[in-house]
């Protein structure tokens, strides 16, 4: 994640050490000067991520880590980053909770702790790598939907990727590059208003468009304010602007949904079960779909690396012709399931749910085949 961060144009890293995220933070303090950016040991977990706010706002890239008990401290944070379109990219390492919970123990139980941390429910998108390659790609992918959206991004993983030590071909890495927010360097045309309230921060003609990006302490003045604002950043109560405001932090993303997606399909067209997982899980999931399959059984396999938005289009695709999903994660009820369910339409759906331990082949065989 640290190597990926870097070569995405991360400039700014600040964090405060929580196992099982503290290798990010160790790599990012160690390497990140050397690279021209400033790594800081934060105080706390809410100075780390008010530092990387700050630091975005005057147009820098910025990322921290954290994992659960650090995220709960994080999320009014989060939340003044969703509404000032903040870019800021925010890897979560998931350990058992809830609480201070097993710090060494492995789960995915911060899905919706992760997605659902605003008021009013907006869509935060999440990234899930399943092995240490992909942590290096989605981490760099966060970074552009970042900057494009001008909001927060999370990297989900948990503690068995971040503990587990897998060898990487540094050579084989793609040469990937993050995109750069849009950034207002002249005066554009923008109707009736006056030209501070066209080269706002907040300005937008329709709800779905992202506005430019004007760096707070630039030669524009930029009010970045949490409460609710108009399109020049004044504070407003319940104007038809601001309404417009609070309604154009969804619809930015979700007119965008279908091209801020992440999925690795492995379908076979004679299926009539279908295989979801994301993370860690999704590893034991594709070993048990290829034993399953020389055993005979028909299956395939759906590996979510974006969350969110839920990828709706790709679980149409892959749940066609399917009589049953399987979907499995390391949770006590199933998270995403809860999530997904009402998008598969029709379809006996089930769940292979474990805490404490992670989920075996085995154990999701024993389902598939069961299925059958």
């Amino acid at each position: 994640m640290a190597e990926g961060a870097i070569q995405a144009g991360c400039a700014f890293f600040a964090g405060y050490p929580i196992t099982p995220a503290t290798g990010i933070f160790k790599a990012m303090i160690d390497e990140l000067p050397s690279r021209k950016g400033l790594a800081l040991s934060a105080p706390d977990e809410i100075s780390a991520i008010a530092y990387c706010i700050g630091a975005s706002m005057r147009g820098f890239k910025s990322m921290t880590a954290t994992s659960g008990p650090g995220w709960a401290l994080m999320t009014e944070s989060v939340q003044y980053a969703l509404m000032t379109e903040t870019p800021l990219v925010i890897a979560l390492v998931q350990r058992l909770g809830p609480s201070t919970g097993g710090a060494t123990q492995g789960s995915q139980g911060d899905v919706l702790l992760a997605e659902y941390c605003t008021s009013g429910g907006y869509t935060i998108p999440i990234l899930c790598p399943t092995n240490a390659r992909e942590c290096f790609e989605l981490t760099i992918l966060a970074f552009t939907w970042a900057e494009i959206l001008r909001m927060p991004v999370i990297v989900l993983s948990d503690k068995e990727i971040a503990m587990t030590t897998e060898s990487v071909d540094y050579e084989s890495l793609p040469q990937m590059t993050s995109q750069d927010r849009p950034k207002n360097s002249a005066f554009v045309e923008f109707g009736e208003y006056d030209k501070e309230r066209k080269n706002g921060t907040y300005y937008f003609h329709a709800l779905h468009e992202i506005p430019i990006f004007s760096p707070v302490g630039g030669s524009r003045k930029v009010t970045a304010t949490g409460s609710a604002h108009d399109k020049a950043g004044t504070l407003q109560k319940n104007s038809p602007e601001t309404i417009d405001v609070l309604a154009h932090l969804e619809e930015k993303l979700l007119w965008r949904a279908d091209d801020f997606v992440a999925v690795k399909q492995d379908l076979d067209p004679a299926a009539e079960t279908l295989v979801i997982s994301y993370g860690i899980s999704s590893r034991a999931a594709q070993d048990a779909v290829r034993q399953s399959r020389k055993s005979g059984a028909k299956v395939s396999m759906l590996t979510i690396q974006s969350l969110f938005p839920v990828p709706r289009k790709k679980l149409r695709q892959a749940t066609e012709g399917v009589k049953r999903v399987i979907v499995v994660e390391e949770n006590l009820r199933g998270l995403y399931r809860s999530v997904i369910e009402r998008y598969l339409g029709p379809i006996q759906v089930r769940g292979v749910n474990k805490i404490g331990a992670m989920i075996t082949p085995a154990e999701i065989r024993s389902v598939i085949e069961g299925a059958v």
